[in-house]
């Protein structure tokens, strides 16, 4: 028994042995049972190779051991003076240290990979080239053994000398648009210095494409985005990101798409003279010179003409971006050399989106009406006259609602075969709902018993039920749908023609049922009489 307690407790205070410590990086505390930090002088120090650094420094940070000292484990992290949130990146080439993430960032810590004795481990450090920077500390913890640990042990203050007022104009320079620039812009041509619903980006580029100066505007609550693609789908593209941070502050990267999944963040390589501004909480604007070469498929290529994207959309609180809510794609690539061409944005929705949405209206709001209609209050008219043994008003009901479900199966077709995946959302939930009811309305049809049977009313009561059902769900889906449309107008006149519609239809129900019921209590009193 005394020998299992002791394993135990040996495994508790190596939890950490690993060094991944990224779940503790707030604290910088380890984990190792009832023991508690050191109060006295740590016999280790973290110094720097320099005193002071601006946007884009690297910084030499060594931890030493005093002579007849060494430790098994660490943790380093650079911090503003008075903050708890880590800041820049770290590089190692030590085969004794590894990088961690920490607040949602990569490379924010250095930490041991095992607990072996060490006397000096050496990290570069990367200040950040964009925010609201201040003077910053190294801070370390060091264990000695399992029981003995410091924690918080600082470097001397570097001091800031930067230029914190690292602002970008307030709107970007757009009238050189056409005349040095490539811009792009969505709604087409719109202004940001008037128009805070402006997407916006320009490209100024050197005569041999070495440099550019690149520019991004737009709203959102946590990102905009700019891309250079072969294509207009996203996946394999360049991508610039002005986003805020875990503190709030704006900040540049470079990464590149990956299609469905987030981006894969690059080193911001060869980028400079950043300005940043956030304007009101969510106007952002930044402008930046790249000399990094434009890569596509995950390779350089010597192309001047890409397809220009924008995209915007929220963060986390770690700062990780989220997918997109607004994504505008270029007609035809762009010649980053030749500004007199004008790039306009590409339609919203393709043709094919937009015949699903016509083929829905059609069935939902026209034929699948007036088949409900007729099968409800047209049944008195020519009766007993029809064709093959069938009334007219059954015969009219059937083909008004098999045109319905086939134009139905249609949309649905066309618009899985364009998206070849789920977006999400309410809208393809419901649209999903009306293709399986309207595939199960005509199937119970078709194997429904005799009129004069005594379980007839069943048939009845499902059939009336899944067409209101059907009829809900759909005028939903329509809805829902052009919502989205709706996202690129000002007015928002689709729905308000499409509410007039729903109410006008629904008067009609309305005033049918109460001419039927009007009828039924006339021919009851017509039959007492007589």
């Amino acid at each position: 028994m005394f020998l299992y307690v002791l394993l135990c407790c040996v495994g508790v205070v190596h939890c950490y042995g690993n060094g991944l410590v990224s779940s503790v990086c707030g604290s910088m505390t380890p984990n190792h049972g009832s023991n508690s930090a050191q109060t006295s002088t740590a016999p280790f120090t973290v110094t720097a190779d320099n005193t002071t650094f601006k946007e884009g420094d690297q910084i030499t940070v060594l931890l030493n051991s005093q002579p007849g000292d060494q430790f098994e484990g660490f943790m380093l992290q650079a911090r503003q003076v008075g903050s708890t949130t880590s800041i820049g990146t770290f590089n190692v080439a030590d085969s004794n240290a590894q990088l961690l993430s920490c607040d949602g960032a990569a490379s924010r810590v250095v930490s041991h990979k095992s607990n072996t004795k060490k006397s000096v481990i050496q990290a570069k450090w990367t200040a950040p080239t964009s925010g609201q920077l201040s003077d910053i500390e190294f801070r370390a913890t060091f264990v000695k053994t399992a029981s003995t640990f410091w924690v918080g042990v600082k470097s001397s203050t570097l001091a800031y000398t930067g230029t914190s007022a690292t602002a970008a104009p307030t709107v970007p320079s757009n009238p050189d648009c056409g005349k040095t620039k490539v811009c792009f812009s969505h709604p087409s041509s719109c202004d940001p210095t008037a128009n805070t619903g402006c997407y916006f980006m320009a490209v100024q580029t050197s005569s041999n494409q070495s440099k550019m100066r690149i520019e991004m505007f737009g709203q959102a609550e946590g990102y905009v985005a700019i891309g250079f693609s072969d294509d207009q789908e996203m996946g394999n593209d360049d991508i610039y990101i002005c986003g805020k941070d875990s503190s709030g502050n704006l900040q540049v990267q470079h990464a590149i798409s990956t299609g469905k999944t987030a981006p894969t963040i690059l080193s911001l390589g060869n980028v400079t003279d950043i300005k940043t501004t956030l304007m009101n909480g969510n106007t952002i604007n930044c402008s930046f010179t790249s000399r990094n070469a434009i890569s596509t498929r995950s390779r350089a290529t010597s192309t001047s003409e890409y397809y220009l994207m924008i995209a915007a959309g929220p963060s986390n609180s770690q700062g990780n971006i989220q997918i997109h809510t607004n994504k505008y794609v270029s007609s035809t690539k762009a010649n980053l050399q030749d500004p007199s061409q004008v790039v306009t944005s590409a339609e919203e929705f393709p043709a094919i989106v937009k015949a699903h949405g016509c083929l829905m209206l059609i069935s939902w709001m026209t034929t699948g009406s007036i088949g409900m209609l007729i099968a409800r209050y047209l049944k008195g008219v020519a009766k007993d006259h029809g064709c093959c043994g069938k009334d007219f008003w059954f015969m009219a009901h059937v083909s008004l609602m098999a045109l319905s479900v086939t134009a139905t199966a249609i949309a649905f077709i066309l618009v899985f075969s364009y998206a070849r995946d789920w977006s999400g959302g309410a809208h393809p939930v419901l649209g999903c709902l009306v293709m399986i009811l309207s595939l199960i309305q005509p199937i119970a049809a078709a194997f429904r018993c005799e009129p004069n049977h005594e379980r007839r009313f069943v048939f009845n009561w499902a059939h009336s039920f899944i067409a209101l059902a059907i009829k809900g769900l759909a005028v939903a889906a329509i809805f829902t749908g052009l919502a989205l449309f709706e996202e690129y107008e000002e007015d928002g006149w689709m729905l308000k023609v499409m509410g007039g519609f729903v109410a006008w239809e629904a008067l009609i129900y309305v005033l049918q049922d109460l001419n039927l019921r009007a009828k039924k209590k006339g021919n009851a009193a017509f039959t007492k009489l007589f």
